[in-house]
């Protein structure tokens, strides 16, 4: 076996170690006490939840709390706070625990889960990682207590208070609103202040990732020091919650008291960034907003972080890129620094291959269900971007429909990038020979 480990490559570990932790969670769901019927979950419904959870996304087949046991709430909390960490992230966390080395090899692996720039320093970073989650989930708790033990009691109050905390820090999307009513999510806290900023705070710091965490750390409010990367993060993730909410604000949330139309407004601007939670019906959102809302999926969070989606690093370097084509520089730039030509390649992969699965689901799903494109094309943006928002189509889906959108949330958390360096065996090692060159023209 250590041989056979030695011999996978860092993106390889990756997918087979996400694959095992889904495989297992989904054992477990099946156990006869995981379900309030105690009979188990059939595997189609296991493995659905189990890739949901592990892959941070937040679609469901069954209402967590109606469906699931005290037992199976806790598997699939348990599940989200692996997948939102990242499997081999707590997998170093529990070598570090113990004492053990961490190989070079291990290390390699580390660097490429947590979008690290360099191998030195990185267990200090898992350590800090670790410390921090802890952190912020329990400090989410704490916050949202109060407001749950009025409604729930003290005991089921902790328990709602820990499970959303970590489902919104780790861009889950998981709730257990469905004791009122199925698949309400947080509808009826669509009023509460402290609700809606607590896990809009969470979503938001668990999005922007663990290497703008560390600047925010040793830099402090110096943010000229910080990394070009953590600087393209916090200015792509304000315009991206900034803009979207004064539509919603403008044109979606029109009627009602100001404050709760604000409070609307930002969550759904900062929700659709991969967490899953929605505080107001989307069915009474317009086609316009819902198209909207698509695209703020697709987009995501950023690097190394809780989030899936394309990445907003991915679309500030297109967007440069464009930018810098329409005045003729040869580069692309952010804050006085040149960005390497892979990495506009490797983001204009990773752009064709999103909207290839996002475009290709939605059309499948469409076709085999019979159901309003935009809708179809609604819950593949969901899936494959990890976000769990619906439109309440995905648990009246059938088998194949369901296996559509596991296939999704799987490449989505993974990685469209690691999947093919690790189809590829070869890492990243690529051709260098030249062909002759010719002109070709575009636009």
């Amino acid at each position: 076996m250590g041989k056979i480990v030695r011999r996978l490559s860092s993106s390889q570990i990756i997918i087979l170690g996400f694959a095992g932790v889904i495989f297992l969670g989904s054992l477990l769901l099946m156990l006869p006490f995981a379900t309030q019927d105690g009979r188990g979950a059939a595997f189609a419904d296991a493995l659905f939840t189990s890739t949901s959870a592990v892959c941070v996304t937040g679609l469901v087949v069954q209402d967590t709390a109606a469906y699931w046991t005290g037992f199976g709430q806790a598997v699939i909390l348990l599940l989200i706070q692996i997948g939102g960490m990242g499997v081999i992230t707590v997998a170093a966390a529990i070598f570090i625990a113990s004492g053990k080395k961490i190989s070079l090899k291990q290390r390699s692996t580390m660097q490429e889960a947590l979008s690290a720039h360099k191998v030195g320093g990185i267990v200090r970073l898992t350590g800090f990682i670790i410390k921090m989650t802890i952190c912020f989930e329990l400090f989410g708790a704490v916050l949202m207590f109060p407001v749950f033990s009025r409604e729930f009691g003290p005991g089921k109050g902790l328990w709602y208070s820990v499970f959303h905390s970590i489902s919104a820090f780790c861009n889950a999307g998981f709730d257990l609103m469905g004791c009122r009513t199925p698949y309400s999510s947080l509808t009826h806290f669509a009023a509460n202040p402290v609700i809606n900023l607590v896990i809009m705070a969470l979503i938001v710091i668990g999005g922007i990732g663990f290497i703008t965490w560390d600047d925010v750390k040793t830099k402090g409010l110096h943010i000229h020091k910080y990394r070009m990367q953590s600087k393209v993060i916090l200015m792509t993730t304000f315009c991206l919650i900034l803009f979207p909410a004064l539509y919603f604000l403008a044109f979606e949330f029109s009627d009602g008291p100001l404050g709760e139309r604000i409070l609307n407004a930002l969550f759904q601007s900062v929700t659709p960034r991969t967490a899953g939670f929605n505080t107001v019906n989307l069915r009474d959102i317009s086609e316009t907003g819902i198209a909207i809302m698509i695209l703020l999926m697709l987009v995501g969070g950023s690097p190394g972080s809780t989030a899936g989606g394309m990445k907003t690093t991915t679309l500030a370097v297109l967007f440069s890129t464009a930018i810098s084509v329409f005045r003729y520089r040869e580069h692309t730039h952010f804050f006085g620094r040149r960005i390497d030509d892979d990495t506009v390649r490797n983001g204009v992969a990773v752009l064709i291959m999103y909207m290839t699965l996002f475009l290709g689901g939605g059309l499948l799903i469409s076709r085999i269900e019979g159901l309003p494109i935009l809708d179809c094309l609604y819950e593949t943006a969901s899936a494959v971007a990890t976000v769990g928002l619906t439109l309440g189509i995905t648990p009246e889906l059938s088998l194949s429909s369901r296996t559509i959108l596991v296939l999704l949330m799987y490449i989505g958390r993974v990685g469209g990038l690691t999947l093919i360096f690790a189809a590829s065996s070869g890492g990243r090692k690529g051709n260098t020979s030249r062909l002759p060159q010719e002109k070709l023209t575009v636009g």
